[in-house]
C-alpha cells in the first residue's frame, strides 16, 4: 500500500524542526504564530512570503495564527495603512485567528512592565542627546562608557519615567533604557531605549501617549500577551533575539515565546522597502500604493494576479537561515500556472492593421472553443468552465465570434520583407486565421507616411496550407479597447545593489545622483488602443483572459466600464523579457538584441540560450529552472561540472535557487563534487531538503564539506517504514486517549505522535516519513 501524499503549506525547514522538538519536549500544548506588520505602508510582496510562513506553520500544526499590527511610531503611522494590511493579507487567503490586534492595544501593559524593570533596578532614565548615547555606545572593538544618569537611583527613574507619562517634557528630553552590558560584544545589548517621547497623534490612541515603547521593548512582551509560541522574524533581528530573551527572563515566565530567524527574501528587478516605495509614489513614477507595476499585493491585484499564485510562490520560496534573492521568473511562472487552468482564451488585436476580405461577401458567425486541447485533457472530471464560471463539457464552452469581410490582425504579423524564419503573412503568402480557415495577401496600402495601413486579402476557406497560425478580430463587430502592457519596473535584477556599486566606484556623483530611480525601465507601462471579441462583454466583469499570442489579461478594476474597456496584462506567455542595457550585476551576461516583431524590452532568447533552454528541459529541469541556467552562463558551466556525479535534474535547482547568488559573484565555496555528494544524501533518504539547505548555508560560511557536516554531526535520517512503524504502534498503543481525541477532530495532536516517535528515535526520524506514517495509521 502506497503512502498518501501530505498536503502542507510549509515544507519542512529547521523551523519546523524546532517545532517538531518542541512538541516532542512538551515545552508547549499549541503552537501559536503570529505575524506582526507596522502600519506605515501597503503589504508587499516580502509580507506576503512571511505572512504565508507563519499562517502555514499554525495551519499544519493545528495552531492558532495571530495578525497583530506593530504600530508604536505615530509620526509614520496611518489608519489607511492598518485598514489595507488587514484588506491585502484576507484577500491573499489567510484567516487569523480572533480579531487583529495592535501594539497599540497593550501600552498600559507594556507601561507596567517598564515600571517592573525599573523598580528590579533594570532600566533607567537617561537624559543625554541622542548623539552622544551613540558615541558612549563604544564600537565593535571599544567598550560603551555609562551614561551619566545611568546611576540615578529606582526612586529617581520612576519619578521622572511618571512623568515623562505625564506629557511634561518636550519630545526627546529623556528615554528609558534597558541596564544590560556595555561591555557586550552584540551591540544591541548596550543599554537598548526601551521608551521615548514623541508628542505626535497616534491614529488609534489619539493625544493619550506622550511616550512609545521601541521597537525592541514592544515586540516580546506583546508576544507573550498574546500568547505566541515561535516568534518568527527576518534574519536582520538576529542580535535583537538578545534583547528579546533578557526580557523575557525578566518578565515572563514559562511557557513563553521564543524568537527564531530566517533568510529575508528578495526579489529580482524589484524594490520593497517602503522608503523606497514611497519615493516612487511621490516622484510620480508610479499612481499610488495599487499601481500594477507595484509589488504591492494592492498593485498585484489590480494587475490581476491571484491570491492562489502568490501562495503558491510564496510556497515555492521556502526558506533557510540565509539571505537569498529570487528570480523573478518563480514569480511570472506560479502566475502564468494558475492562469491557465482559469483564463479561457479569446482574441485581441493590440496594434491594428486592417484586413478586407474582397471576396467574402456576406457575414457568418464561427462557433470556437474557449479551452485549448491540453487544459480539457487536465480536466479530472473532463468538464471546463465557461467565463460565468458554469461547467460544462468542451464543446459547449464556446463563443460567437463573427467573422467578416473586414479583419484587423496584428501589425506586426505582416512584413512586406520578411525576415528569415518570418512564419506570418507576407505579399502572396498565407496564413491561417486563428479558427476561420485561410487568407491569402494580395495586395497592402500605404498611408502618407509610407507606412502599411491596409491588406487586400482572398480568404482561402480551411483547405490548404499556411506558414503560420495569427489571431484576428472582427473590424466591425468588435469592442474597442485600451490595453495598458505592463512590465517590470526596473531595467537591472538588483537596482538597489547596483545604485550601490555606481556611488562607490564613480568619484563625484552621490546616491542622489545615482540611487536606485536610475534604473526604472521607460517601458514598465506601454498603453495601445485595439480591439477585443464582442464576447467579452456578456462575461463577469473579474473574468481573467489568455488573449491568443498576447498574453494574459483582465479589465483594469477601477478604470474599465462598459464601453469604455480597459484591460492590464497580468504577465506574457512566456518569460521573454529581458532588460535595457546597462549596469548589471557581476556575472550576469548581457541581453541579445531584440528580434523583429518584439516591442521595446521585450526580446526573446537567443538561439544559443534557447538550445541550452531545450537541452535542460529535455534533461528533466523544470521550466523556470531551465531559463535561468540557459541565460547564465557562469550558472551552466558550475551545473555541468556537477554533472559529472549526480543527474542534471537532481542538481538544477540547487545550483539556481541555493548557490546562484554566491556563483556569480565568485563568493561560492562549495565545489561542484561536493553539492553532488550533498544532493545523493538527499535522493537517497538519508538526510531531507531541509537539513541539506542548513548544511549547505554552513558549508558556504565554513569552506567545510557538506557531506563531511552531515557525517560529523550525526544528521543522517532514520528512513525504513517498516522500523518507524513498529516504533509507532507502540506510541499509539501507548497513548489510547490522545488517539481517539486526534480522531475525534483534534488533528493539532499530529505534533505530539510526531514528537513522540522523534523522541523514541533519538531524533534521527526523518519527521515527513514519520508524518505520513502517522497520517495514514489515523486516517
Amino acid at each position: 500500500m502506497s503512502t498518501p501524499t501530505v498536503q502542507r503549506r510549509v515544507n519542512p525547514n529547521f523551523i519546523t524542526e524546532i517545532i517538531d522538538e518542541d512538541l516532542k519536549a512538551g515545552r508547549y500544548s499549541q503552537i501559536v504564530t503570529r505575524f506582526p506588520p507596522e502600519p506605515n505602508g501597503y503589504a508587499h510582496l516580502g509580507h506576503a512570503i512571511a505572512s504565508y510562513l507563519n499562517w502555514g506553520i499554525a495551519q499544519d500544526y493545528g495552531g492558532l495564527f495571530r495578525l497583530r499590527m506593530d504600530d508604536t511610531n505615530p509620526q509614520t503611522e496611518r489608519q489607511e495603512y492598518a485598514e489595507a494590511l488587514v484588506r491585502d493579507l484576507a484577500w491573499l487567503g489567510l484567516r487569523w485567528d480572533g480579531k487583529v490586534e495592535y501594539a497599540s492595544d497593550y501600552f498600559e501593559d507594556l507601561y507596567q512592565m517598564a515600571l517592573r524593570l525599573i523598580q528590579k533596578g533594570l532600566a533607567y532614565v537617561d537624559s543625554i542627546p541622542h548623539e552622544e548615547m551613540v558615541r558612549l555606545r563604544g564600537s565593535v572593538e571599544v567598550p560603551g562608557t555609562p551614561s551619566p544618569y545611568r546611576q540615578r537611583s529606582i526612586e529617581e527613574n520612576l519619578e521622572l519615567f511618571q512623568r515623562m507619562r505625564a506629557g511634561e517634557f518636550p519630545t526627546g528630553a529623556h528615554v528609558l533604557r534597558a541596564k544590560i552590558d556595555l561591555a557586550s560584544p552584540n551591540m544591541k545589548l548596550r543599554d537598548p531605549v526601551l521608551y521615548r517621547i514623541v508628542h505626535a497623534e497616534h491614529y488609534r490612541t489619539g493625544t493619550t501617549w506622550p511616550i512609545y515603547p521601541s521597537y525592541d521593548f514592544a515586540q516580546a512582551p506583546t508576544d507573550a500577551l498574546i500568547g505566541v509560541t515561535h516568534s518568527l522574524c527576518s534574519l536582520e533581528f538576529v542580535d535583537n533575539r538578545a534583547i528579546y530573551d533578557w526580557l523575557m527572563e525578566h518578565l515572563w515566565g514559562e511557557p513563553r515565546p521564543r524568537q527564531y530567524e530566517f533568510g529575508r527574501r528578495s526579489l529580482e528587478y524589484t524594490v520593497v522597502s517602503k522608503r523606497k516605495l514611497l519615493k516612487l509614489i511621490a516622484g510620480g513614477h508610479v499612481t499610488g500604493w495599487d499601481d500594477p507595476r507595484m509589488p504591492t499585493l494592492a498593485g498585484q491585484r489590480r494587475r490581476g494576479v491571484t491570491p492562489e499564485a502568490l501562495r503558491t510562490f510564496a510556497k515555492s520560496v521556502g526558506i533557510s537561515r540565509t539571505n537569498r534573492t529570487v528570480d523573478i521568473a518563480l514569480l511570472e511562472h506560479a502566475i502564468r500556472e494558475d492562469l491557465n487552468l482559469r483564463a479561457p482564451r479569446v482574441m485581441a488585436v493590440i496594434r491594428p492593421l486592417k484586413v478586407v476580405l474582397t471576396n467574402l461577401e456576406a457575414e457568418s458567425t464561427l462557433s470556437l472553443r474557449y479551452w485549448p486541447d491540453d487544459v480539457v485533457r487536465g480536466s479530472p472530471d473532463g468538464l471546463v468552465a465557461r467565463p460565468n464560471g458554469e461547467r460544462v463539457r468542451p464543446e459547449e464552452a464556446v463563443r460567437p465570434v463573427p467573422l467578416t469581410p473586414e479583419l484587423y490582425i496584428e501589425a506586426d504579423d505582416f512584413e512586406v520583407e520578411p525576415p528569415p524564419g518570418f512564419k506570418r503573412l507576407t505579399p502572396g503568402g498565407t496564413v491561417r486565421l486563428r479558427g476561420a480557415g485561410l487568407i491569402r495577401c494580395d495586395e497592402y496600402l500605404r498611408d502618407a507616411t509610407g507606412q502599411v495601413c491596409e491588406l487586400r486579402c482572398t480568404w482561402l476557406g480551411e483547405a490548404g496550407k499556411a506558414s503560420g497560425v495569427i489571431h484576428w478580430v472582427s473590424a466591425t463587430q468588435s469592442l474597442r479597447a485600451e490595453f495598458r502592457l505592463y512590465d517590470r519596473l526596473f531595467r537591472v535584477p538588483l537596482p538597489e545593489s547596483e545604485a550601490k556599486e555606481l556611488e562607490e566606484e564613480e568619484e563625484g556623483e552621490t546616491r542622489e545622483d545615482r540611487d536606485f530611480l536610475s534604473f526604472l525601465n521607460p517601458q514598465s507601462l506601454e498603453v495601445r488602443q485595439g480591439w477585443v471579441e464582442a464576447s467579452v462583454a456578456s462575461d463577469p466583469p473579474e473574468t481573467r483572459y489568455q488573449f491568443e499570442r498576447l498574453g494574459y489579461f483582465w479589465p483594469d478594476p477601477l478604470d474599465s466600464k462598459p464601453g469604455a474597456l480597459v484591460f492590464n496584462r497580468i504577465v506574457g506567455l512566456r518569460d521573454s523579457w529581458k532588460g535595457a542595457e546597462g549596469p548589471r550585476p557581476k556575472g550576469e551576461p548581457r541581453a541579445p538584441k531584440e528580434e523583429k516583431g518584439q516591442g521595446p524590452g521585450q526580446v526573446v532568447l537567443s538561439a544559443q540560450e534557447q538550445a541550452r533552454f531545450e537541452r535542460f528541459k529535455g534533461q528533466g529541469v523544470g521550466e523556470a529552472d531551465a531559463r535561468v541556467l540557459a541565460r547564465d552562463p557562469a550558472l551552466e558551466a558550475y551545473l555541468n561540472q556537477a554533472a559529472r556525479w549526480a543527474p542534471v535534474a537532481h542538481l538544477a535547482s540547487w545550483v539556481v535557487n541555493e548557490l546562484g547568488s554566491s556563483i556569480r559573484e565568485g563568493s561560492n565555496k562549495v565545489s561542484p563534487a561536493a553539492l553532488a555528494e550533498l544532493v545523493a544524501l538527499v535522493q537517497g533518504g538519508e538526510i531531507n531538503t531541509r537539513i541539506a539547505k542548513d548544511v549547505l548555508a554552513e558549508a558556504q560560511s565554513s569552506g567545510e564539506n557538506p557531506a563531511e557536516i552531515v557525517r560529523a554531526r550525526g544528521l543522517r535520517q532514520v528512513n525504513d517504514s517498516a522500523a518507524l512503524e513498529a516504533v509507532l504502534d507502540r506510541i499509539l498503543a501507548a497513548h489510547p486517549d490522545q488517539v481517539a481525541a486526534y480522531r475525534g477532530g483534534k488533528t493539532g495532536l499530529l505534533g505530539f505522535f510526531v514528537g513522540q516517535v522523534m523522541r523514541e528515535t533519538g531524533g534521527q526520524a526523518n519527521p515527513q516519513t514519520v508524518r505520513e506514517l502517522v497520517l495514514r495509521r489515523l486516517g
